[in-house]
């Protein structure tokens, strides 16, 4: 990149060690981030076949505690915080009043009245100034800066995470985690969730030990066929598996509910933001919704691309590439949902060219349990 816009980006603590793994970079989000370093594909088969590493630093992390902080997160997000035990996480979406979203997060319950709760890294400052405002008494503490995470995905994560500490990690269940575990002799919270459809893991730590732990994953995953993986192969592995990316998938434009995520929308909570659109966009129908689609054309549908049926524009592409796993040029549209049926036949404006396409059950890739 050019060092004119280089000095501009945050880095995480990872960044000096991008090079010695052959990283190319790039500005995601106003961070300067790997998009790649031995190259997408190779990264994308690696978890899928497997197990890679990735920074995911960038990303940012609340610390809420206090008397208050179950009802100030039952109020903010639309899932329910009170199914929560200790040591379990959650899914949700977090919704303005109109229904549209704010962000999508993961919360922790640590203790009886401490939660970390995970946000997307563009979104950080505006979530710290959304919980500030609605904090009903919680103690809110922003730990982005001081706190790392990386994620070990794909199914030889367990093996390469178990040679580097005593404790046992194979028996932490789906969405639990495990505090004060020594990897490497770091103590980490090691949590069973991920972002590619993939078993695996994600560390959260102190920022200056993240660099020692990158490489000693690296070192004892060197047998188990571990790559740094950046974000272009992120992105692949998360579309294959239809988990939504904030900005395309989910924005303030695009409910939970238009987006196929009502499974994390519990209106029958007493209260929450966004409650009232919601239900009554459940209850009248949404009028728009996502689906997945597969191009019958050669090319590559990108988000922003018109999406047409019947002679007119139905909709946009929110995401599309072409799956390395599928080997199909495949995507996700919100679309007018009289034309999101399954094998509903539509057209994408690709630079000018029609190209078609038909609609598809999602996910994409489901790995065998």
């Amino acid at each position: 990149m050019k060092r004119s816009v280089i000095h501009l980006l945050k880095r995480t603590p990872l960044y000096d060690l991008y090079a010695q793994f052959g990283a190319k970079t790039i500005d995601f989000g106003g961070w300067e981030m790997p998009v790649q370093f031995r190259g997408i594909l190779a990264e994308h088969e690696a978890v899928r076949t497997k197990v890679g590493l990735f920074d995911v630093s960038h990303m940012g992390e609340f610390e809420v505690s206090g008397p208050h902080a179950y009802h100030f997160l039952q109020n903010i997000v639309t899932n329910d915080v009170g199914r929560l035990e200790i040591s379990q996480a959650l899914y949700s979406p977090m919704c303005y009043e109109d229904g549209g979203t704010v962000d999508d997060v993961l919360i922790y319950r640590l203790e009886e009245e401490k939660y970390l709760v995970v946000v997307n890294a563009g979104n950080i400052e505006k979530d710290e100034a959304w919980f500030l405002s609605h904090d009903h008494g919680a103690v809110i503490v922003n730990r982005s800066q001081e706190t790392a995470q990386l994620a070990l995905q794909g199914p030889n994560s367990v093996s390469v995470l178990q040679k580097l500490t005593d404790q046992p990690v194979a028996d932490i269940p789906y969405y639990h985690s495990r505090q004060n575990v020594d990897v490497a002799g770091i103590p980490c919270l090691v949590s069973r969730t991920g972002y590619t459809g993939e078993d695996g893991f994600e560390l959260y730590l102190d920022a200056g030990a993240a660099p020692k732990l990158f490489l000693a994953l690296m070192a004892a995953g060197e047998q188990e066929g571990i790559l740094a993986c950046g974000l272009g192969a992120r992105d692949t592995l998360r579309l294959e598996a239809r988990l939504p990316l904030y900005g395309h998938e989910l924005s303030p434009e695009i409910s939970p509910l238009e987006a196929g995520l009502g499974t994390f929308v519990k209106l029958q909570k007493a209260e929450f933001y966004g409650r009232e659109a919601l239900l009554q966009q459940k209850e009248q129908g949404v009028t728009r919704k996502l689906v997945g689609f597969e191009l019958k054309d050669r090319g590559i549908a990108r988000a922003s691309h018109e999406v047409l049926a019947a002679g007119k524009k139905v909709g946009m592409v929110t995401s599309g590439t072409m799956s390395p796993t599928l080997h199909k040029s495949i995507g996700l549209a919100l679309v007018e949902k009289e034309y999101g049926e399954l094998g509903s036949d539509l057209f994408i404006d690709i630079r000018g060219k029609l190209s078609e396409a038909k609609v598809v059950k999602t996910p994409f890739y489901k790995r065998a349990k």
